[in-house]
């Protein structure tokens, strides 16, 4: 509570397991079962701690009391007056009371989206989605006061459960109004709201099904604390609500009729009875979820406590650009066994290649492939100039290969241990599915922008299947995305910038099934010369017939069938994996004076090469893209062995991997083409034109 009054908050934040070791757990299983019904006495309990243990910060936010009466007459507003214990009408031009509010985390179960049903509703409830849509912070009425508008009575604290309620009649008993009220905007209580919408995890829809969607809403501090793409878990409760999809349709104006037939003059009223043109089967009610705490779904319940703990302190930021701060954060999660392991590893020798051999162990060799897979998770350094221009840190990769090479097993692979990652095919998405559609909200009749795969793969990796057979047009619609890593739209009245700070990791198939090893990797598939220089890295996978590859491949596959998980033994585990790059990706390289002028002699060396031609000809052109492709390239080297400066070293490890990149398939028959081979004339038209020739100076 002091930490609440020192950083002007209003949200009590409770561990459920606190909550359970108290009194045997009956407080706890009390509120699991009935947390709707108990909100309001929580919330009740809260302000009279406040105001009992913090009574400074509690009365410079309570609204004056002697203004006005508390009298209500409404079941709402009793309800609103009986958790607003020390609420009631402020004067005019005074700030509103602030509504303190209750927050639960770490429950012990977290349930999926398909499974919540009618008898869960009420309940307090932890369920994990990928945030799809978010709606603006909007100020939602609370608590409401009312100006009769007949005998200018002010009836307060009517409490406003979803919908716009008015005070059933009028206190004053000489008037009895029911229908003629002003709300008086100054003197009631509005708090942030926003409305979510997540979509389950993709891990949890079954074979065959549709994915299933709700809506979240936020309400206080917690607005604006999932962003679209996000994985998180939510904890609240399960809330129904009337769908008036009913209301949008066209045809007759639907509105609300009260119904006063068979009621005395002195009796409550009975509110809204019914809608006019709209039948009792057309009206049918949804579910949707209240929720009152939003974390991370790839944390542990140490990493949720201390970011509590950050909220609390005003330390807690989205983004730790702080590198002691961030290492630190990196720590706090784990436990002191972990630290140890995770310490022992920092200083072992030849990390860099035990990492690239624990990477993806269903996959037999393709080391190559395997380093720019691990430096794309370790990424480089996203700078700002002076004149604030972005520059990307992502590093982007395309594998090009043979039919039954493991291209789609490494984008599954990546999908599934990355933390935030989509996977997407070329084929079946459109440009509006890649980077932003703008459609019409339902109930609010306004444009939106929904985000598409570019956009929920935010701060991830975004895996394209199949990305030779996309369309031209949707091909042009990521240009923006993978260079500037943002997604311009200007439709229907929405002019907007939004963030696509992701990483492309793409598969192709050469054009006509097979590579050809005869011609440049530009002829071989389906690509323009801009979206190919913004890849980093090209890895060319061939299907060669070797006798020994092919033994040791067929018998890791039989191992794999026969033996399951027995028959991979990788040196470290995939959890061991994901803490060492969590913590690695903390670290900010710099560059040394030896390493930039190795780094500018190796460029130099790319070009001179690219002039001269002959054997080694590039596969495209080396362009200024190249140069920093290799900067992003060693400032991941030196993050996976987590030092603070970047060598020649890990230079000249970039360039040899981006030189097996961007260098033709070599081999000694190999014929190798001019980048511009398509100009050329073929052989029988050159003869056709010299044959005609000599015809023509024989006449």
């Amino acid at each position: 509570m002091q930490h609440m009054a020192e950083r002007q908050l209003s949200t009590f934040y409770v561990d459920f397991k606190h909550l359970g070791a108290w009194n045997n757990g009956e407080l706890a299983d009390g509120i699991v079962r009935s947390y709707y019904r108990f909100l309001p006495f929580l919330t009740a309990a809260v302000h009279n701690m406040m105001a009992k243990y913090q009574p400074k910060y509690y009365n410079e936010h309570r609204q004056s009391n002697n203004t006005s009466s508390n009298r209500t007459t409404s079941a709402a507003s009793a309800a609103g007056s009986a958790s607003q214990t020390a609420s009631g009408a402020a004067p005019a031009g005074q700030p509103a009371d602030k509504l303190f509010a209750i927050a639960f985390y770490n429950l012990p179960l977290i349930s999926r989206v398909r499974s919540l049903r009618a008898q869960n509703v009420g309940q307090l409830l932890s369920i994990s989605g990928t945030v799809t849509r978010t709606s603006e912070v909007r100020p939602e009425l609370s608590l409401a006061t009312f100006n009769c508008l007949a005998c200018r009575a002010v009836v307060p604290n009517v409490e406003q459960t979803f919908r716009y309620t008015e005070p059933t009649q009028c206190p004053n008993v000489s008037c009895m109004n029911r229908q003629a009220w002003q709300l008086d905007i100054r003197r009631s209580t509005f708090v942030d709201w926003q409305k979510v919408r997540i979509q389950e995890n993709s891990s949890e829809i079954p074979t065959g099904s549709m994915p299933r969607t709700m809506d979240v809403i936020f309400r206080g501090e917690i607005v604006d604390r999932a962003k679209a793409g996000e994985k998180c878990v939510f904890t609240g409760a399960l809330i129904v609500v009337p769908d008036v999809s009913q209301l949008s349709l066209p045809g007759e104006r639907k509105m609300a009729v009260r119904d006063d037939r068979g009621s005395q003059n002195d009796a409550g009223g009975t509110g809204v009875g019914g809608l006019k043109a709209l039948g009792v089967r057309d009206l049918t009610y949804r579910m949707a979820f209240l929720a009152c705490m939003a974390t991370p779904d790839n944390v542990s319940d140490g990493q949720i406590t201390e970011m509590v703990a950050s909220i609390l302190q005003g330390t807690y930021t989205e983004s730790q650009e702080n590198v002691d701060l961030a290492q630190t954060a990196v720590l706090a999660s784990m436990t002191n066994s972990e630290i140890a392991e995770l310490r022992e590893l920092v200083h072992s020798e030849h990390i860099y290649s035990r990492l690239v051999n624990s990477l993806a162990p269903m996959v037999y060799g393709h080391e190559v492939v395997k380093k720019g897979l691990l430096l794309q998770l370790m990424s480089g350094l996203h700078k700002t100039t002076a004149e604030g221009m972005e520059l990307r840190g992502d590093i982007n990769i395309c594998i090009v290969g043979d039919p039954s090479t493991s291209k789609s097993q490494f984008l599954k692979y990546i999908c599934g241990f990355a933390p935030r990652a989509v996977y997407t095919s070329g084929k079946a998405s459109s440009a509006a599915g890649l980077t932003a559609a703008v459609i019409k909200d339902e109930e609010t009749g306004e444009f939106t922008i929904e985000a598409g795969a570019l956009m929920l793969a935010d701060n991830g990796i975004c895996a394209i299947d199949e990305f030779d057979k996309m369309d031209i047009a949707d091909q042009v619609a990521i240009h923006e995305a993978m260079e500037q890593q943002t997604i311009s739209i200007a439709k229907a009245g929405i002019q907007a910038t939004l963030n696509a700070r992701t990483s492309i990791l793409a598969a192709a198939n050469p054009v006509g099934g097979r590579y050809n090893r005869k011609t440049t990797l530009r002829a071989n598939i389906n690509m323009s010369a801009p979206i190919m220089s913004r890849f980093d890295l090209f890895f060319v996978v061939l299907d060669e017939c070797t006798e020994s590859v092919d033994r040791h491949l067929a018998e890791h596959i039989v191992g794999i069938h026969q033996l399951r998980d027995a028959a991979i033994e990788p040196e470290f585990s995939t959890e061991l994996l994901q803490r060492y790059i969590r913590f690695a990706r903390t670290f900010r390289p710099i560059f040394t004076h030896e390493a930039r002028e190795t780094l500018v002699e190796r460029y130099k060396q790319l070009r001179a090469d690219d002039a001269q031609g002959g054997i080694g000809r590039n596969s495209y052109r080396i362009t200024v893209r190249q140069l920093e492709s290799m900067v992003r390239l060693s400032e991941a080297i030196a993050k996976v062995n987590c030092v603070e400066e970047v060598s020649s070293t890990f230079v000249d490890e970039a360039f040899q991997l981006l030189r097996q990149s961007i260098i033709s398939v070599e081999h000694d028959d190999v014929d190798f083409a001019e980048e511009d081979a398509d100009d050329q004339q073929p052989p029988e038209d050159s003869e056709t034109l010299r044959r005609a020739a000599r015809e023509a100076s024989g006449q």
